[in-house]
This record gives C-alpha cells, sequence and structure tokens, in this order.
C-alpha cells in the first residue's frame, strides 16, 4: 500500500513510469468490479476504460484524504452508478423468476460434449448464471454485495466508496447477501447438492435458446481453472451454507484482458506522457 502511494505521488509530479505503475496496479480491481456489476465482458471492459480515463485524468484533484485505491473505488462507483443501463441490465430478472427459470429446462448434456469442451461449458455455465444472478439486485445493493462480499472490503473503505455511512453500507449489504443467498440456498445446486439444478443439466437448454455459443465463450478462458473447479467445488461445500455463495463468486477468478484492451490501456499510458 505504501508503495502505491509513493507511485501516485511520482505520478502526480509527472513520472511517465510511476504512472503505468500505478495503472498496472488498479486495472484488475477496475475490470473485476466492471465485470460482475454488467455481466457483458464487453460492456465491462468498455466501463473499466472510461473508468481508467477518469482516473488519469482526475489524478491531480487526488488529495489523500483517503487511500489511493479506496479513491479509484469511489471513482469506479460513480461512474457504474452514473452510467446508461447495459442490454443485460434491461432484460434482468426478479429474483423470483430467476428462480422458477432454474427449476426449467433441465436436461442431460448432448452425448457428443466431453472432456475438455464440456469443461469449459460447464465453466461457461456456472459464471454466466451465477454472475447474472447479481443483475436481480438493483444497482445500488448490487455495489455493496461486490465490494463487501466477493471483493471483501472493509465497511468503512466500502462506505466510502459508495459515499454512504458505513451502518448504511451494513444494511444493503446485509439485504443483499439475504437476497443472493436465499436464491442459492434454494436453487443452485452448487451451494447445495440437494438442489435440482446443476450446471450440466443447463448446458443444452442455454445452448437451444441462444445463451451460450460453444464457439464463442464469454467467461471460461482456462482450461485449467475449469478443470480444477471440482476440488474447489468441494471445498466450497465445507462451508457453512451462508458463506458459500460468497466463495463461489470468488472462486471465479479473473479473465485476461481482450488484446483491444491492452493495446488501448498502453495508448492511454503513452498518450500521457
Amino acid at each position: 500500500m505504501a508503495d502505491l502511494e509513493r507511485l501516485v505521488a511520482m505520478a502526480r509530479a509527472g513520472d511517465a513510469e510511476a504512472l503505468e505503475s500505478v495503472v498496472a496496479a488498479i486495472e484488475t480491481d477496475v475490470r473485476r468490479l466492471a465485470r460482475r456489476f454488467l455481466w457483458n465482458p464487453q460492456d465491462a471492459e468498455d466501463a473499466s476504460q472510461e473508468i481508467l480515463v477518469r482516473v488519469v485524468t482526475g489524478l491531480e484533484g487526488f488529495r489523500g484524504d483517503a487511500s489511493f485505491r479506496s479513491w479509484v473505488y469511489r471513482v469506479a462507483c460513480n461512474a457504474l452508478l452514473s452510467a446508461q443501463p447495459s442490454a443485460m441490465e434491461r432484460q434482468a430478472l426478479s429474483f423470483e423468476q430467476f428462480a422458477d427459470e432454474l427449476e426449467r429446462g433441465l436436461a442431460e448434456p448432448p452425448a457428443e460434449l466431453a472432456g475438455a469442451e464440456h469443461a469449459l461449458l460447464l465453466e461457461e455455465i456456472k459464471i454466466g448464471c451465477t454472475i447474472g444472478m447479481l443483475l436481480c439486485l438493483d444497482r445500488e445493493h448490487r455495489l455493496a454485495y461486490i465490494l463487501g462480499e466477493i471483493m471483501e472490503l472493509e465497511h468503512g473503505e466500502a462506505a466510502a466508496a459508495l459515499q454512504i455511512a458505513p451502518a448504511a453500507h451494513r444494511k444493503r449489504l446485509s439485504r443483499a447477501r439475504e437476497r443472493i443467498n436465499a436464491l442459492m440456498l434454494a436453487r443452485c445446486g452448487l451451494v447445495r447438492k440437494e438442489n435440482a439444478c446443476r450446471c450440466r443439466r443447463r448446458v443444452a437448454t442455454a445452448i437451444g435458446l441462444g445463451r451460450l455459443d460453444p464457439q464463442r465463450l464469454l467467461f471460461a478462458s482456462s482450461l485449467e481453472q475449469a478443470r480444477q473447479f471440482p476440488q474447489v467445488l468441494a471445498e466450497i461445500r465445507r462451508l457453512e451454507e451462508a458463506r458459500r455463495a460468497a466463495a463461489l463468486y470468488r472462486s471465479h477468478g479473473d479473465a485476461e484482458p481482450s488484446r483491444s484492451f491492452v493495446v488501448w490501456l498502453r495508448e492511454l499510458v503513452t498518450g500521457t506522457r
């Protein structure tokens, strides 16, 4: 943390290499937050670009009243809360509708899917479905859940990012946690194996509805992570039931940025020199 604050001071003084290091230190957290907030990876990268531009161009306005990372979260939350609703947000289901959908269309996966391809499809379903559940929350409660439960910010830091009192953040987080846990414990076969819904039983329906394209996966980018998930799931199921949903979200890992995003990021930093 002290190293980051030192780099920020150097960047504000005009050190180009320090600025590059500062951006590298925060861009993963920015993309992680945007991805869980918006669902669609492309929407998340677009939002991340907007946030990083605000951070870089607003660096002179950072006064050090809070930690730099806390300030970045505040910039990110303001950008996400003020953005126009994404296509996925406009299509979002209520918790009741989402629960009903998890009861329908369960079937055994196509016989031709096996091995590595099948593992990646299960990973795709797992991540897409669970992030989709977050869209059932309104924006304020969604951010409170992502910051407090998934990214595990302290109450004070999350409250500062949302510009609300710590007590208000705790209430939002508690309500969001209660709703997410209720849905997953009642319907999701990952957090409670007795439930009917299983990722493998949703593959055929998702393909049929056009929500899953085996040739163009949005979320499952790591075959190794997909293959390791059964062991990760076993560890998650050893937790108390109330802690399993958050652990499942944290198991997603961080997707690599697209090549176009990497190129854009380099241009952002070099352009400010």
